[in-house]
């Protein structure tokens, strides 16, 4: 029988559906707990954001002085 699911007719349909919606929650479960999503990763980004202008700025002196020599 093709196409029957692994355990044939509406009854095997019914669990192949809750097998894929519990991987789903699983997944989103554990992106939220690694704080893939949420607001900790704008926090993340704008303390890169500074940490980068001060690099800019740091880079910038040494070349001021490196012009000076």
């Amino acid at each position: 029988m093709m196409g029957s699911g692994i355990y044939g007719g509406l009854g095997g349909i019914l669990v192949e559906l809750l097998i894929i919606l519990l991987i789903v929650g699983v997944v989103v479960m554990l992106l939220n707990r690694s704080n893939f999503v949420g607001s900790g990763n704008n926090e993340r980004l704008v303390k890169v954001e500074k940490d980068v202008e001060d690099i800019k700025k740091a880079v910038e002196e040494i070349r001021n002085k490196l012009n000076e020599i």
